[in-house]
């Protein structure tokens, strides 16, 4: 047994630099730290010919530049190697994904509460497993990256964009503008609630999306799901709501039910 391994340890250790070095040049292709790998390489191969022609003063005066030079290399490519380091993460994807939501949720959330200091009216749709396209594509399609800024410049009053509403998929503001169907049972609305919120109640009907309104006359939050209008929502609260209904599933191979974030990996 210990001969067949003594047999196979070459091929082991050579397969293992090859991953090395593939991980390395993907990482350094096509950017400024190749040519520090090029510079590298052509070091390593003066220093071998310096000692194979048996140069001993340039071998000494290599030597002595290469101990200075690994230390510059990690002053100065810091960055680039730490960004290469987190590639190597132990924490997995299910980390990765939980930690990219919290993200998302917390610009949701601060972007919601600040449009909702200021008193901006604000209607915003969160896609599930009912696509809105159907409303999408009568709108303004953006397919821009969700920051919350986007989402405050959106709605800030006097911009081309401000009316209607906005419909998020995943990560991503799909459109905006958007008209979204009234409610005919508004009986449940109070008399402070205007068009916005009708409409956030007409499309929860129609749809298992989660619908978020930010009333322009009292600044209130409420959320509409399933036909409910929940009102005066807090942002801790509405944090819980939102991971409730959203938070990154474990997947398992019975699952086949989508939410918010599958649509980020699509």
């Amino acid at each position: 047994m210990l001969d067949f391994y003594h047999a196979i340890t070459p091929f082991i250790e050579v397969f293992v630099i090859a991953v090395i070095f593939n991980y390395i040049l993907s990482f350094l292709w096509n950017t400024k730290s190749m040519d520090l790998v090029l510079g590298l390489l052509a070091f390593l191969l003066l220093f071998a010919a310096s000692s194979w022609l048996r140069l001993p003063v340039l071998h000494k005066i290599m030597l002595l530049v290469g101990n200075v030079a690994v230390i510059a290399v990690l002053i100065i490519f810091q960055p680039e190697l730490r960004f290469a380091l987190s590639k190597l993460s132990l924490k997995g994807k299910r980390y990765r994904e939980i930690t990219e939501f919290d993200k998302f949720l917390e610009q949701l959330a601060n972007s919601i509460y600040r449009l909702a200091e200021k008193r901006t009216g604000a209607l915003i749709a969160l896609e599930k497993d009912d696509s809105l396209d159907e409303y999408a594509r009568k709108a303004i399609m953006l397919n821009a990256e969700f920051s919350s800024e986007l989402v405050e410049s959106i709605f800030a009053s006097g911009t081309p964009l401000h009316d209607g509403a906005v419909i998020v998929r995943g990560l991503t503001v799909r459109a905006a503008s958007v008209i979204l169907p009234l409610a005919e049972d508004a009986s449940q609305l109070a008399k402070s609630m205007g068009t916005r919120h009708r409409a956030g109640l007409g499309l929860s009907h129609m749809t298992d999306s989660l619908v978020i309104v930010v009333s322009e006359e009292t600044g209130r939050v409420s959320i509409a799901r399933d036909g409910i209008m929940t009102r005066g929502i807090k942002i801790d609260r509405f944090k819980g709501i939102i991971r409730s209904i959203f938070n990154p599933p474990v997947i398992t191979p019975q699952t086949t039910k989508k939410n918010l974030w599958e649509w980020v990996r699509q």
